[in-house]
């Protein structure tokens, strides 16, 4: 008995021991597996970094270098252009020395008959502010009064404004000037439909040229007498086109920064394209068009928002030839607030945008112009200047360069984010000695105009809900007819809550300024310390998130 007694006691020794064993290794298992399971910082910090270097990096990498190539693309257009226009203006190139003009003389045999029909559209809407100065001027062109009419499209929708332009209208009626006033039921097409319906009466088809001002374009007397000649003594050219000169530039900083960028558009591009291929877009203003090369060019349509670009296309695939006349100009009016000036900007580029989409094949496929033109037409002016432009001025400057203060693996090669954009400045600045000390300025505007060009130049690419958007630019008229008064430029504009606030750019600024305070604390070197940029971008975006662009409302402007 003591023998089995002895040894149950041992098995149960050895089986105590065993079960306090194995809880041992268990309880050891457990610790070690939840040691490895505990996640410290510098593990996340690890793991960031390595999704950092192998994923992030690589794909902000291949960003980069297409955006160099557009850099590339950019640059040389804008120096082959550049070149062009000084050349012009050194050996001082006029219309004339190419183009046949002779002033024309009537005598006593014809009288007015050796003038040609000429026909001045207006077209206007809720135009309160221009439409006496705009009809005025059109009145008083020097011409005969039995060759020329005035037709006044109004597409207003107020009552009252619509009253006081036809009062206008059967005012210079009166005075013995063959005016018209013409409505339609509805503004399909918007501009394009009203022209196009102001065309469809039979004494406007029977003029040979048509001249067209916006409401807020006052041409001098002599504009006709300029401008039709070339017109006459030159059958395969289509249009004539003027330069806008500007009454309100001296109202904001934003207004002289606008004439700074439209003087460079005439001076540089409508310059150089008349110069070698005599082709340009027009401006849909200022310009005095060839009556049967609209027609045979199949006349205005309203598929996109720049239905002027659109007839200038399609008329030169016709053969047809432009002409600009730098030394002529007419004087317009520019945007006076932010958001009718980015209104305006997205008109402008995604309509042209969506334009190229609908051209191209049309463009390839035109027998009339040469392979040289097409190449010009597709490459230079519609791909490089309306599709690379307004994305690698955003893509780079306001989304890579920020990024890759936070992603310090991506190379950003130093010519293309320092040489290029200092010889870009350069060529702006060689076409504008007299605002040297605005370019600062212009640089940061056009940084924050670059996303809205952008948003505009993709919707117009894929046609997004806002492609075919038309929001016409408000105007001020007399209100800045007196350009001596000193305006401050940075004052606030006294507006609604909702035009005092742009979230985008807002929004933009608070990115900017973490990312410049990213690089300042842990830059790491010289080499790819960008946060004084930065920093100044962010700045601009503020501004003009606030609605601070230096336009000054007066009470005499309301």
């Amino acid at each position: 008995m003591e023998s089995w007694q002895a040894k149950i006691t041992i098995f149960l020794i050895l089986a105590s021991c065993t079960r306090t064993t194995a809880s041992l290794n268990f309880t050891t298992d457990l610790s070690n597996r939840g040691s490895h399971a505990i996640i410290t910082p510098d593990k996340v910090y690890e793991t960031l970094l390595f999704v950092r270097a192998k994923f992030i990096a690589p794909i902000v990498q291949v960003v980069v270098w297409i955006c160099m190539v557009m850099s590339v693309m950019l640059v040389v257009e804008a120096t082959y252009m550049c070149m062009v226009s000084l050349g012009v203006k050194l050996i001082r190139w006029k219309p004339e020395k190419q183009y046949k003009w002779e002033p024309i003389n009537g005598d006593e045999e014809k009288g007015s008959e050796a003038y040609p029909m000429v026909l001045i559209q207006i077209p206007m809407y809720n135009e309160i502010e221009v439409y006496k100065l705009s009809i005025g001027a059109a009145c008083a062109l020097t011409w005969p009064a039995d060759r020329i009419i005035i037709q006044v499209l109004d597409d207003s929708t107020d009552p009252f404004i619509k009253n006081l332009v036809q009062i206008e209208c059967d005012c210079w009626a009166s005075k013995g000037i063959n005016i018209k006033y013409c409505v339609r039921e509805d503004r399909k097409g918007f501009k394009a439909g009203a022209l196009k319906k102001g065309m469809e009466n039979q004494y406007a088809q029977d003029c040979d040229f048509v001249a067209i001002f916006d409401a807020d374009f006052q041409p001098e007397p002599d504009f006709l007498n300029r401008t039709v000649p070339f017109l006459i003594h030159n059958p395969k050219i289509a249009l004539v086109q003027a330069r806008w000169d500007f009454v309100n530039y001296k109202m904001s900083l934003m207004t002289r920064i606008q004439k700074m960028s439209l003087d460079y558009h005439f001076k540089v591009e409508q310059e150089s394209g008349s110069a070698t291929f005599a082709f340009f877009s027009f401006n849909g203003t200022a310009g005095v068009w060839r009556v049967s090369a609209m027609n045979e060019a199949g006349g205005w349509k309203d598929r996109t928002t720049v239905e002027d670009m659109d007839l200038a296309v399609r008329t030169t695939l016709k053969g047809w030839k432009f002409l600009y006349i730098n030394e002529l100009k007419v004087k317009s009016e520019l945007p006076t607030t932010f958001k009718a000036y980015c209104r305006q900007q997205h008109r402008w580029t995604c309509g042209a945008a969506n334009l190229f989409r609908k051209m191209a094949c049309e463009t390839l496929a035109a027998k009339e112009v040469s392979v040289v033109k097409k190449f010009h037409m597709l490459y230079s002016f519609f791909f490089v200047r309306r599709v690379v432009a307004p994305v690698v001025s955003f893509v780079l400057y306001c989304i890579v360069l920020p990024v890759s203060v936070l992603v310090p693996e991506v190379y950003l090669p130093v010519w293309g984010v320092a040489y290029i954009p200092t010889t870009l400045l350069f060529i702006t600045a060689i076409r504008h000695p007299k605002s040297l000390h605005l370019m600062p300025f212009w640089i940061l505007f056009e940084s924050v105009m670059s996303m809205h060009r952008m948003k505009a130049a993709m919707a117009g690419l894929f046609e997004t809900s806002t492609f075919n958007e038309w929001i016409v630019t408000k105007k001020v008229g007399n209100n800045t007819k007196d350009n001596s008064i000193d305006i401050p430029l940075l004052e606030k504009s006294k507006t609604s809550l909702y035009d005092k606030v742009n979230m985008s750019e807002l929004c933009f600024a608070m990115l900017l300024f973490f990312c410049a305070s990213y690089n300042l604390a842990f830059g790491g070197g010289t080499s790819n310390s960008y946060y004084v940029s930065l920093y100044m971008q962010a700045t601009a975006f503020l501004v003009l998130g606030f609605n601070y662009v230096g336009t000054c409302h007066c009470a005499a402007f309301h």
